[in-house]
């Protein structure tokens, strides 16, 4: 009912006008500093990752719970083996440590590596942020395809991105990274070095999936591990033929070129019974990633790397204490590159 009456502006009332436009101009940065810098709105999403609570579980242990963006705003567990003399509440002279990350595999989680070997009890880690994340039950350290529409989880964005960013900001991790895992974290060490250039200095896979389109064995069994927990294999990486190249990038024998300069031990038994197992044991599992690795040692050695250590040790099935003794038979070459007991 007001739209056809004329506004008129006396000179006080423009200059009036203006001051307030200059003063909201000024102070809504800071409003909205104020808000970023408290809690967010009911429904909001706070932006990266951060930690909303802290448990010391063990000496020199301690489990970081963290709200990721990349998973869809869920609260997930870090594990820490800090460094002696690590205080992270010191900001004036807080250290950044040489930082090792453990990744775990399918059906475990961020508290494999502690509870299954003596990890926590290793002298030469005493100088070393040991960082092992959750990575989901059959997360595959991926950003999930997720039928073209992307989104939670997204495994690799929460590591390489929030988790790595937040680690040291707040809690001594610096920026000298090497990285190891088994199993699906062994082929996650494997593409988390080879897909981010430069952010580990050396990597690590211990009875790795590194090379999960050798054959359609391969590919069957890895989208077996997809389905698991009722879940639709085609959200990981897609279809291995329609969306190939998905599927490509996230194969370490794709890859090898982008390993060439940096240290990669890679070991894998036959899957037969060996040393320490029981009587009869075998794994078909362990066999196919034998021969996976095999051919991503071969292709590594095709395109010029020259920092390759592999130990295929024979008879040996898919167990942690294979996983145990291939930890330390690794970590003169890991620690090395981190520049540690030189």
């Amino acid at each position: 009912m007001f739209a056809n009456v004329p506004t008129v502006l006396t000179p006080l009332r423009a200059r009036l006008l203006l001051v307030l436009a200059v003063l909201l101009a000024v102070l809504a940065p800071t409003a909205r500093g104020a808000v970023a810098a408290g809690k967010p709105e009911t429904g909001a999403a706070r932006p990266g990752a951060e930690v909303v609570s802290v448990t010391r579980v063990a000496d020199r242990q301690v489990d970081l719970s963290v709200r990721s963006a990349a998973l869809g705003g869920r609260t997930v567990d870090v594990r820490l083996l800090t460094p002696d003399g690590w205080d992270p509440n010191d900001r004036r002279h807080r250290q950044h440590w040489p930082t090792l990350w453990l990744l775990h595999g399918c059906c475990g989680d961020y508290t494999s590596w502690t509870s299954m070997t003596d990890v926590a009890e290793t002298d030469s880690l005493r100088d070393v942020l040991v960082v092992m994340p959750e990575a989901g039950w059959n997360g595959w350290y991926s950003d999930w395809w997720n039928h073209g529409q992307g989104g939670d989880p997204a495994w690799e964005t929460f590591h390489t991105k929030e988790l790595r960013h937040l680690l040291e900001r707040d809690w001594g991790a610096g920026s000298n990274r090497v990285v190891a895992g088994l199993s699906m974290g062994g082929q996650g060490a494997l593409l988390y070095a080879a897909r981010h250039p430069g952010m580990f200095r050396a990597t690590a896979a211990f009875s790795g999936s590194a090379h999960p389109l050798l054959n359609e064995e391969s590919i069957d069994r890895i989208m077996g591990f997809f389905a698991g927990q009722d879940n639709d294999p085609l959200r990981v990486w897609g279809d291995p033929v329609a969306q190939r190249r998905i599927w490509q990038a996230h194969d370490p024998f794709h890859l090898a070129k982008r390993l060439r300069s940096i240290p990669v031990y890679l070991s894998c038994g036959d899957g037969t019974t060996g040393p320490l197992d029981p009587p009869g044991a075998t794994s078909a599992l362990e066999a196919d990633f034998n021969r996976q690795n095999h051919a991503l040692a071969a292709e590594l050695e095709r395109v010029g790397a020259r920092h390759v250590t592999t130990n295929f040790y024979g008879p040996g099935t898919h167990g942690w204490a294979y996983w145990e003794r291939e930890l330390r038979a690794s970590l003169p070459m890991l620690l090395g590159a981190l520049g540690v007991g030189d």
